[in-house]
């Protein structure tokens, strides 16, 4: 049998066929369910056993288990999941991949979808032309779909004819004779480097289904490559953390840990396991896997589904020691690893408008608070009277200022990605808010900054103030801390439920307070009831607090969609210059 490179280029593009039907109909698949899926994932994980729901539901949603693992190490990364709520999620994703399986087996080896996939294409391309986003994603969907079987029918026609050329098998023959310890680890490599090459267990998984039902390797090595591609795919989860922060990194690394861990034990029990499934497939009438290769795919997808629901059942309570172990396996770099993250969204893997905004608005969220604590340090720097704690809290508040730079940047830098694609309008005016809501806290965070150095500065020249001075500002810092508040919980909140009222009667306060300190202050200094010195220094403070809230703001218009348009362009204008 002559098979050359011209037949490996053929079986390579069949698989690149494959795949790239699987991206289309996926991708269609979740700009369907955007907002669904954003629904479900806030509110999923109340516990471990509502994760590995929604983790099954959401990969055999989308048909993607890669894409649930990365999405949830994503979401780690962006402090909207806990690590024990993404175990969950991510032992549900491996059960949520076994439909791809039952998918591939009946619809592409026991029903001819390829026949009727050209009618698809024919179908859906017309609907990729309407301006209405919904039929677009439908046609991609359909498309994706066709392309898909298509890409099987390809994949099996690929495969050199082993059955013709038994010879060709002989290479196969001295791993799957060599003993079942040796052959057992040779097959669940072949399936672990398969998978890593292709960047999809679904398509490894196509593949050795392929081979199976050829012939070309026996049922049990078949089961083998199974459990080789159930280590190969967490590579995807390992990989989409690196750019995450240690958080991020430990939830890949729980993911590693249980597939692995589900690989070790089924390693000594695949005996019982197959025999277990040879009985149910000669009772349904499908065949014996071990001797009619035609019913191999079926058993396969009895053993995937059988091994990943036996492999969560075992492991789901010791998800806490898995967590331990993972934190210990992936220690803080230092205290502001778990207090800041900030590698802020800097996995580039949410595919959907809606996914990747409800991400960002977590960020900015995250982003208030940072902004909300140089406040607080603020007050304390203000009245400390220690030399050495003051220059301890200004080195701080600088470094809290030197975080909220990184954040808008990478903030603004994702959210311009996300904008090079297709948006709806409402997604698009979501983006614009919260681009507005990011330049807005870091412009704040900026003012805080500038009002410690003026605090140094104010210690280094022993500059007094007097105790009217003193309490007027300690009335401005308290009336910026309300306003801070206000802004945090309309933050968190869903935006469409934000009113301006209540942020805007604070700030309507604080400018009453900053006129009444503006006359007090002018007043003074006629009196010379303080010095020159103290009087700039107060003046400059009590107005950089006031810029600050005006900030505060404008986070809650922006929230509200109260930004005008040639703000919003401004926005955008600098977000792209960040870039």
């Amino acid at each position: 049998m002559k098979f050359g490179l011209f037949d490996i280029l053929t079986l390579m593009g069949a698989l690149g066929f494959f795949i790239y039907g699987m991206k289309i109909m996926s991708e269609g698949i979740q700009k369907i369910a955007g907002e669904r899926l954003r629904q479900i994932l806030g509110a999923m994980t109340h516990n471990r056993f509502l994760g590995v729901l929604t983790g099954f539901l959401i990969t055999g949603l989308v048909q993607s288990s890669s894409a649930t693992t990365v999405m949830t190490v994503s979401f780690v990364n962006a402090g909207l999941l806990s690590l024990m709520q993404s175990a969950g999620v991510m032992m549900g994703a491996n059960i949520g991949t076994t439909v791809t399986a039952w998918f591939l087996s009946i619809l592409g080896f026991k029903v001819k979808i390829s026949a009727i996939a050209l009618p698809l294409i024919a179908f859906g391309i017309p609907l990729m032309f309407f301006k209405r986003q919904t039929l677009k994603n439908y046609g991609e969907f359909l498309v994706g779909f066709a392309l898909l079987f298509l890409g099987l029918d390809e994949l099996k026609n690929s495969v050199p004819d082993l059955k013709a050329n038994p010879e060709a098998l002989n290479f196969v023959a001295q791993y799957v004779d060599s003993g079942w310890f040796t052959s057992r680890l040779v097959f669940i490599g072949i399936g672990t480097l398969l998978t890593i090459i292709v960047q999809s267990s679904s398509a490894a998984m196509a593949l050795t289904l392929v081979m199976c039902n050829e012939g070309w390797i026996p049922f049990e090595m078949g089961a083998a490559m199974v459990l080789g591609e159930n280590i190969g795919t967490t590579i995807t989860a390992e990989l989409a953390s690196l750019v995450g922060n240690v958080h991020a990194k430990r939830s890949a690394r729980i993911h590693s840990m249980f597939n692995i861990i589900g690989v070790s034990w089924m390693f000594f029990m695949l005996p019982v396991y197959l025999t277990f499934i040879e009985k149910i497939m000669i009772n349904s009438g499908f065949g014996d896997p071990f001797i009619n290769p035609e019913s191999v795919p079926i058993a396969l997808s009895y053993f995937h589904t059988a091994f990943n629901l036996s492999n969560v059942l075992l492991l789901i309570g010791f998800v806490p020691l898995l967590v331990k172990l993972a934190i210990k396996l992936v220690p803080a770099k230092s205290d502001e690893d778990e207090v800041f993250h900030l590698e802020y969204i800097g996995t580039e893997i949410m595919r959907t408008a809606d996914l990747s905004l409800e991400e960002a608005r977590k960020e900015v969220a995250k982003f208030g608070r940072t902004t909300s604590k140089m406040a607080k340090i603020l007050q304390l720097q203000l009245t400390e009277t220690r030399e050495d704690k003051q220059i301890r809290q200004y080195e701080r508040v600088k470094k809290f200022e030197e975080i909220t730079d990184r954040m808008e940047e990478e903030i603004s830098y994702y959210l311009v990605k996300v904008g090079e694609g297709r948006l709806s309008e409402s997604a698009s005016i979501r983006m614009r808010s919260i681009l507005s809501i990011s330049n807005d806290l870091e412009t704040a965070a900026d003012r805080f900054y500038q009002i410690s150095e003026q605090i140094s500065r104010k210690a280094r020249k022993n500059i007094e103030f007097s105790s009217e001075q003193n309490n007027r500002l300690r009335n401005m810092f308290k009336l910026v801390e309300e306003a801070l508040e206000i802004m945090m919980e309309n933050l968190n909140m869903e935006y469409s439920k934000v009113t301006l009222d209540e942020a805007f009667e604070k700030e309507m306060e604080i400018n009453k307070l900053r006129n009444k300190m503006r006359k007090s202050h002018l007043k003074s200094i006629e009196k010379k009831e303080y010095d020159l010195k103290s009087g700039i220094t107060y003046n400059e403070i009590f107005l950089l607090l006031e810029r600050a809230a005006n900030h505060i703001l404008n986070v809650t218009r922006a929230i509200t969609g109260e930004v005008g348009k040639d703000e919003e362009d401004e926005v955008m204008s600098q977000a792209a210059m960040n870039r």
